[in-house]
């Protein structure tokens, strides 16, 4: 699978917490409401330096925007705990779908 080029890739920075959802929120909107992007949208999560269970959350409702919306979302560089933390809500399969 190819990535995305860089100006098609919604990069995270920093701690995924309840604290910051809120602007992580209005960055990933911004992202999502452009009109030059494909169909796909990927967000990197490399930048990411700490998760609480919120972003299982975030996670969730990034993908149920994106099936309403008719998009495919791809999560990259997913940080280790975030994937033990949906794995511990029985989600990860809704997180990180396997390839078909």
């Amino acid at each position: 699978m190819s990535a995305a080029p860089p100006g098609e890739v919604l990069r995270l920075e920093g701690e995924l917490a309840f604290e910051t959802l809120p602007g992580v929120l209005a960055q990933s909107a911004e992202y999502a409401a452009r009109t030059d992007l494909p169909e796909r949208l990927t967000i990197d999560f490399s930048g990411i330096t700490g998760v609480d269970s919120s972003a299982v959350a975030l996670l969730l409702e990034w993908r149920r925007l994106a099936t309403r919306r008719g998009k495919t979302l791809v999560f990259e560089n997913l940080p280790a705990n975030l994937l033990a933390l949906a794995r511990l809500y029985g989600v990860a399969d809704l997180i990180q779908p396997s390839p078909a």
